[in-house]
C-alpha cells in the first residue's frame, strides 16, 4: 500500500541486497506492483462488494443472526442489493491515498497517550460528565439571522459564534482551533406561528449539513407540515457552511482521532446552547432526532442535557474506535495496534464522548432507535449495543442498508409516532412502532 519502503530488511541470506529489499520482496515485486495499481482503481475496489456481500448473506443464513443475539430477517435479493451498495461505498472510500502515512502513527499515538494520561488524572475517564462544561445561554442578540430556500421550502437561517474551545492544553486543540470557519455555528429553522408546538432538533449525518440534504435525511419538511412541529437543524462542526475542506465533515472523522473527540464535544456544546434558545422561544416540548453521526450526537446529548422529552437515534454509531478498527484494512489495524493507538488507548480517551458511558436522562419509554439489518457502515451491532445500554427502548429494525431508512415506510411511521408520542401529539390511527420489514 505504498508503505513497503518503511518495512524493508535484509535478504534471505542475511546480506543486504543492492536495492535494499530482500530476495523474497524482489521476487514478489511485480505482483505487488500490479496489486497496487489495481487497488488504486475505484472500480476494482468496488468489485470487493460482491464477495463481501456473499459472505454477509451466507453468514446470516448459516448462523441465523446479523449480530450477536440479533436474528437475521428474511433474506432477499433486495436486501443483498442494499448490502452490496454499502460494501461498494466502503471499498471505494478505502483508497490508498486516504491511508495514514507511516510517520503519522507515532504522532497520533503520542496525542492519544497524552490525552489518556490527562483525562485519567483529571478524573474525566472515571466520570465523563465532568469533562463537559455547561455553555452560556444563546441569546437572541447573539444571532445573525437570514432566510433560505431549499427543495421548495422557505426556512430561517440563524448563526452565532460557537464560543467553544477545548480544555487548555488538550492534545490536538491547536489544530482544532485552526479550523477558522468552524467557529461560527449555524442552523436552519422551520417554525410555526405557535412556538408552543413541539420542537424537534434534528442532527444530520457525516458529509451532510446543508438543508437540501438534511431536509429529506431527517424528514424535516414532513415533520413540519404533517405533524405541525417546529424543526431546527444545526450543522455539526466542520460540516455544511462550517466545512474547511471540499468534503463536508472530512477532518471530523479521520486518522486524527482527537479531532472526533473535540468535534463531538463541540457538537454537544453548540446544541446545548441552541436548546436554551429554543426554550426561550416558548417551547413546551423538545425532542432530538439524529441519524448516523447525528444519532451518536443525540445519544450523547441524552446523557448530558436534562429536561429533554424524547430522543430518536437512527442508524446509530456509538463506538468510533471499534468502527475504525472494523472498517480499516488489516495492515492499518496491525500498525495501529503496534503503536498502541487501538486496543486500549483510543478506547479510554473516547470514554469522555461515548454514549455508552453516560446514563441517559430521557425517560426509558421516550428512547427510540431505528436501524438496518443490512447496514454495513454503522453495523447492526452498534445499534444493538445502544439498545442494551438504554435498557430496552423501542427499536424498529428494517430490512435494508445504511440509507435504506429513506425509502422505508416502516421507519417513516416509526419516526412520526415516536416524536408525536414524545411531544404529546395525537396521530390519526395507530402507527406500528416495533415491526420488522420482510
Amino acid at each position: 500500500m505504498g508503505e513497503a519502503a518503511s518495512d524493508v530488511g535484509p535478504d534471505v541470506t542475511g546480506q543486504g541486497s543492492p536495492s535494499g529489499r530482500s530476495a523474497l520482496e524482489q521476487m514478489c515485486a511485480p505482483a505487488m506492483a500490479v496489486g497496487g495499481f489495481l487497488n488504486r482503481r475505484a472500480l476494482v475496489r468496488a468489485g470487493r462488494a460482491v464477495p463481501r456481500t456473499m459472505h454477509f448473506m451466507g453468514s446470516a443464513l448459516w448462523h441465523g443472526e446479523v449480530s450477536e443475539s440479533l436474528p437475521a430477517p428474511r433474506l432477499s435479493v433486495g436486501l443483498a442489493a442494499q448490502v452490496a451498495i454499502d460494501e461498494a461505498l466502503l471499498a471505494v472510500a478505502m483508497a490508498p491515498n486516504r491511508f495514514p502515512l507511516p510517520g503519522e502513527y507515532g504522532r497520533v499515538a503520542a496525542e492519544l497517550a497524552e490525552a489518556e494520561e490527562r483525562y485519567t488524572r483529571e478524573g474525566w475517564v472515571a466520570d465523563p460528565r465532568t469533562y463537559h462544561r455547561t455553555p452560556p445561554m444563546l441569546e437572541q442578540s447573539d444571532l445573525t439571522t437570514g432566510k433560505g430556500w431549499a427543495l421548495g421550502q422557505n426556512y430561517e437561517r440563524i448563526s452565532w459564534e460557537s464560543g467553544f474551545a477545548p480544555h487548555e492544553g488538550e492534545p490536538g486543540s491547536e489544530r482544532w482551533m485552526g479550523f477558522g470557519a468552524n467557529s461560527v455555528a449555524t442552523a436552519a429553522v422551520l417554525r410555526h406561528a405557535d412556538p408552543s408546538r413541539p420542537w424537534v432538533i434534528g442532527v444530520h449525518g457525516f458529509c451532510m449539513g446543508y438543508p437540501f440534504m438534511d431536509f429529506p435525511g431527517l424528514h424535516a419538511i414532513r415533520l413540519h407540515r404533517d405533524l405541525q412541529m417546529n424543526v431546527v437543524l444545526p450543522a455539526l462542526p466542520l460540516h455544511g457552511p462550517r466545512r474547511v475542506t471540499p468534503i463536508s465533515g472530512e477532518p471530523f472523522l479521520s486518522f486524527e482521532l482527537m479531532n472526533a473527540v473535540h468535534g463531538l464535544t463541540q457538537a454537544v456544546w453548540d446544541i446545548r446552547r441552541l436548546i436554551t434558545w429554543v426554550r426561550a422561544q416558548g417551547a413546551t416540548s423538545i425532542s432530538l432526532l439524529g441519524v448516523s453521526l447525528g444519532a451518536y450526537t443525540v445519544a450523547l446529548l441524552a446523557g448530558i442535557e436534562p429536561g429533554l422529552d424524547g430522543v430518536v437515534a437512527g442508524i446509530p454509531v456509538v463506538d468510533f474506535p471499534g468502527l475504525f478498527h472494523g472498517h480499516s484494512p488489516r495492515h492499518i489495524r496491525v500498525r495501529s495496534i503496534d503503536h498502541r493507538i487501538m486496543g486500549g488507548t483510543a478506547e479510554t480517551v473516547y470514554r469522555v464522548v461515548s454514549p455508552l458511558c453516560f446514563e441517559p436522562q430521557v425517560a426509558t419509554e421516550r428512547r427510540y432507535i431505528f436501524a438496518g439489518y443490512g447496514d454495513r457502515l454503522a453495523t447492526p451491532d452498534q445499534a444493538r449495543r445502544l439498545a442494551e445500554h438504554w435498557g430496552g427502548p423501542e427499536v424498529s429494525w428494517y430490512s435494508g442498508n445504511h440509507v435504506g431508512y429513506l425509502w422505508s415506510g416502516q421507519v417513516t411511521e416509526f419516526i412520526e409516532a415516536s416524536l408525536a408520542e414524545a411531544g404529546g401529539l395525537d396521530l390519526p390511527g395507530t402507527l406500528a412502532t416495533t415491526g420488522t420489514e420482510t
